[in-house]
């Protein structure tokens, strides 16, 4: 077992990471429970692990009520945000209540979200079941919903009460779900760990291939990273924070213009973005070129896309910078990009114009 703290004050909490966790879940979640139900919500996907969670709280005595919502990016929408909270309301969620997130970053987005606002506030559990969740999304206490403008715009910051990880729901996850969590793990090295870069050249495809000591040493390592960087700057008020958004503002336009649909996941638009993002550094000198490639290599080789070619999209650079301008990081009319100086070494730049990314992707295509 691996517990690694979130230290924010008040708002404290512990990622707890172990293989079959999931069957021992009510461990943790008896105190929790208070003695009520427990709302499970989920999607259609993860059934047989929303099977094993109500079992395992059963056997505890621990009632619980499953909400099942349609899988994929379209779910987090305002509609299915107002049948969330009103399924909440119907269970009877109370502010002292804690609501459990079983699924991927869709549904723990959303459900974090909807718990930051029903009854002005109430708990929220994360049990991530896929590897971008996992490493990511589920840490950190960011919680949104899409709209046709662009994604995550309606959201708030509310930090779950407890992290359960359970690698081995891994298992049933398909290949290309796998890799495009695999892209949130590298994305830590490129930041500013080159060991683990190249910890990631020599072991990603091991990991991708489940071997349960490579998945779980990038699990808790990505982990400890994100907690480390959310205790220094929670709201990213000191730029620190930022530099999680590595390939973001690249890769969000891309999944705008492909209508936040399977057409690109997220994950594989954000490996998009960070090639994207090191290439740009090496037109403008910022970085090596060789640095540009070798990323953008060790993309392709565990099958992620390194361009906006190999994403599937065709739009040309003004149409992605228009999907740009509605970035909710645009501040002042300013819109900051984080570049990078080579790999580990990534920074934020405010004096990027939008016209020159325009060309750049234009160039990419």
């Amino acid at each position: 077992m691996t517990v690694i703290p979130v230290s924010l004050g008040a708002r404290s909490y512990d990622v707890v990471i172990e293989r079959g966790l999931l069957g021992r879940a009510a461990e943790y979640l008896a105190t929790l429970a208070r003695g009520r139900s427990l709302a499970i919500v989920s999607d259609a996907n993860v059934a047989p692990h929303l099977a094993t969670l109500q079992a395992a709280l059963a056997a505890a005595g621990i009632a619980s009520e499953a909400i099942v919502l349609p899988p994929g990016e379209g779910t987090k929408s305002w509609n299915q945000l107002e049948t969330l909270t009103d399924r909440l309301l119907a269970h009877g969620v109370e502010r002292g209540d804690h609501v459990i997130a079983l699924g991927g970053g869709v549904i723990g987005d959303l459900v974090g979200f909807a718990c930051a606002i029903v009854k002005r506030g109430c708990g929220f559990v994360q049990i991530p079941t896929t590897l971008l969740a996992q490493v990511d999304s589920s840490v950190g206490g960011k919680t949104a919903i899409n709209t046709r403008v662009g994604k995550n715009l309606i959201g708030a910051f509310h930090q779950p009460s407890l992290v359960l990880i359970d690698p081995d729901v891994l298992d049933t996850l398909p290949p290309r779900e796998q890799r495009a969590g695999y892209a949130e793990i590298v994305k830590y090295g490129l930041i500013d760990d080159f060991a683990f870069f190249e910890w990631c050249e020599a072991n990603g495809e091991k990991l991708l291939a489940s071997d349960p000591q490579a998945r779980e040493y990038a699990i808790a390592h990505s982990v400890a990273a994100k907690a480390r960087i959310v205790a220094e700057d929670e709201r990213e008020t000191t730029g620190k924070r930022a530099l999680l958004n590595l390939g973001h503002t690249f890769g969000h336009a891309l999944e705008a213009e492909a209508g936040f649909s399977d057409k690109l996941l997220h994950g594989e638009a954000v490996a998009a973005g960070m090639a994207l993002a090191f290439a740009y550094s090496a037109r403008r000198g910022l970085c090596a070129g060789q640095d540009a490639e070798r990323v953008a290599a060790h993309l392709r080789a565990v099958g992620l896309p390194d361009s906006v070619t190999a994403a599937g999209i065709t739009a040309s650079g003004a149409t992605l910078v228009d999907h740009m301008r509605h970035d909710k990081k645009m501040d002042a009319g300013t819109l900051p990009f984080l570049l990078a100086h080579g790999i580990g070494r990534t920074f934020v730049d405010h004096s990027v114009d939008l016209t020159d990314i325009a060309a750049f992707l234009d160039g990419e295509n």
